[in-house]
């Protein structure tokens, strides 16, 4: 085991934990206007303030957050609304799929919490800490440190939304609708960076303007799946050619 004063201070838990989150400080300020109005949305779904903020606590998933009070809204059966948020996050596999290198020396007490904190917007940082080819042995701390802010920020958002409710004027015509998944092309466009990943990519594009009108937000899933068999298809005739090649 490396003797802890042989790491460079640069490199030391502290830096590296208040690194992450330094790192993480745009998007906490972008996660203002989605926790604020995710606390209001909620509230006038027919939520309590307990069931709110426990799906903030306890779930801790923007997207899937705002999904399930849309279908919450609508009367939709509870099996969809499990289903549905199921699929808008198994994304976070290919994060985690990712990350598992540099993480699997890691005890399970480390490895628990930074899966249940990773978001979209820490990986987005982490990603490319971990990247890095400095020999820093302290990386997790900064991935902790972003995960830690991005929690702590969106609590805040979402009780304050909460507290606020009917308070907050038309709260579903800010725009969401069209900022959330602006947001998230503006994280997913960095690592489209094969051929495969961009045919997944328009794949599911298509399937979900084609899908749009589905009951439920079924256009989700669908889109989700066509958009993994594309990719994976594509994936697979790439390599065929490629032996063929050889």
């Amino acid at each position: 085991m490396r003797n802890t004063n042989d790491i460079p201070s640069t490199y030391s838990r502290t830096r590296e934990f208040l690194a992450g989150a330094r790192d993480t400080l745009p998007l906490l300020l972008g996660a203002f206007p989605f926790g604020l109005i995710y606390g209001a949305l909620a509230i006038n779904s027919g939520l309590s303030v307990a069931a709110s903020m426990g799906m903030s606590l306890f779930v801790f998933a923007g997207s899937a957050q705002f999904i399930a009070v849309g279908l919450v809204a609508a009367k939709t059966p509870v099996s969809i609304i499990i289903l549905t948020t199921f699929i808008v996050n198994l994304r976070h596999l290919l994060y985690s799929a990712t990350l598992l290198p540099h993480l699997r020396n890691l005890p399970q007490r480390w490895r628990i919490p930074l899966a249940f904190w990773l978001t979209d917007e820490t990986f987005a940082v982490t990603v490319h800490r971990f990247a890095k080819t400095d020999d820093s042995p302290n990386k997790h701390w900064y991935q902790l440190g972003s995960s830690l802010a991005m929690y702590l920020d969106w609590q805040l958002w979402c009780y304050l939304g909460v507290i606020l409710g009917d308070r907050i004027p038309d709260a579903s015509d800010w725009g969401l609708d069209v900022a959330m998944p602006i947001a998230f092309i503006g994280m997913v466009i960095p690592f489209v960076k094969s051929v495969p990943m961009v045919v997944c990519v328009l794949a599911a594009g298509a399937a979900s303007l084609l899908t749009l009108g589905l009951p439920y937000k079924l256009g989700i899933i669908v889109s989700a799946f066509v958009g993994i068999i594309a990719g994976l298809v594509t994936e697979k005739t790439r390599r065929a050619k490629r032996r063929a090649a050889v």
